[in-house]
């Protein structure tokens, strides 16, 4: 499914405008796997599959596969529906700069939700 985030996104204008100003790199992690998704004013301008050692990363994103699989169902269920619902259930981890999270973060919402459309 992460795989398939740059085709979601990129062609998706109104998430693009939300991280029209991102230059970043993050660590996105689904159970056992890493991701590292580099971000280029809005557009996913890659996406490396781990598993690393000593990359570098911004910030990173830590979740079960099934916690993933519960948030991208169409439409998720109640507390599932949100990377702070998430974060309140103890599902995810924020680590890293976690401002620059923050200054992006509905554009990382955005995101993080798109494949529910596919």
């Amino acid at each position: 499914m992460i795989e398939r985030l740059p085709e979601l996104v990129n062609r998706d204008p109104a998430i693009v405008r939300w991280g029209r100003h991102m230059n970043e790199t993050f660590l996105l992690e689904v159970g056992e796997q890493q991701y590292l998704v580099t971000v280029r004013q809005g557009l996913i301008s890659s996406i490396e599959k781990g598993p690393f050692a000593m990359r570098s990363w911004r910030f990173a994103i830590r979740a079960a596969k099934e916690c993933w699989e519960r948030h991208w169902e169409s439409p998720p269920g109640p507390g599932w529906h949100d990377l702070f619902a998430l974060l309140r259930r103890g599902e995810v981890a924020f680590e890293g700069d976690l401002r620059v999270l923050m200054a992006y973060l509905l554009y990382l919402k955005l995101v993080l939700a798109a494949p529910r459309k596919a």
